[in-house]
């Protein structure tokens, strides 16, 4: 018999909630050609992933200043005005954490975020009260899917590989965590990661 699964981890970008810095950029860009080349070339998901990395705002934020000063303004709202990129819950996805928490199966969320940006967004969300630890990436300095991201979890948590459930909307973050032995699953809505959670044992 295969080890039993004891403990949730969650993703929270994707999967807790919708993220897109084209929900903040769009308010601010009437221009759609212009709006693509800024989320392409100047606020981009890859240069906002190095914040998740562990570079700090004060550091990001000059840099690309320098590098675009008519973007000043806009670069600035992706600090100031961040939760905005959050347009809202995935849907379903919350109720399924609130049954887990009612059945008393532990939950923890390993996130690829920066530690300041992470900071003011949880402030905002009750549901994070439910999970017992969150490891941020910007905090560890390490991102997924670096295997030694899933190893402090895993410390963290008290719980081997084996013994943890995974969903994560990432592929590469998938793999990653299924090669320490993790029960990874690739999100994709709330219904089939149900049947997930109910056939790992972990929902009735």
């Amino acid at each position: 018999m295969g080890t039993q699964l004891r403990a949730a981890v969650f993703d929270v970008g994707r999967v807790l909630f919708h993220w897109q810095l084209r929900a903040l950029f769009e308010k601010l860009i009437d221009d759609p050609a212009e709006l693509e080349w800024f989320l392409s070339e100047v606020v981009s998901e890859e240069w906002h992933f190095r914040h998740d990395r562990g570079e700090t705002l004060a550091d990001l934020l000059p840099e690309r200043i320098a590098q675009f000063p008519d973007q000043a303004l806009r670069i600035a709202a992706y600090a100031a005005r961040f939760n905005e990129t959050v347009p809202g819950p995935v849907e379903g996805v919350h109720a399924l954490v609130h049954r887990l928490h009612d059945a008393q199966v532990p939950l923890f969320c390993l996130t690829n975020f920066g530690d300041e940006l992470f900071a003011q967004f949880r402030s905002e969300h009750a549901v994070f009260d439910l999970f017992e630890d969150i490891i941020v990436s910007g905090t560890e300095r390490i991102a997924k899917p670096d295997p030694r991201i899933y190893e402090i979890v895993e410390q963290r948590s008290g719980f081997a590989g084996p013994e943890l459930f995974f969903t994560d909307d990432n592929p590469a973050n998938i793999e990653a965590a299924q090669a320490r032995g993790w029960q990874a699953h690739l999100f994709t809505e709330a219904n089939a990661l149900e049947q997930q959670l109910v056939a790992a044992g972990l929902l009735p």
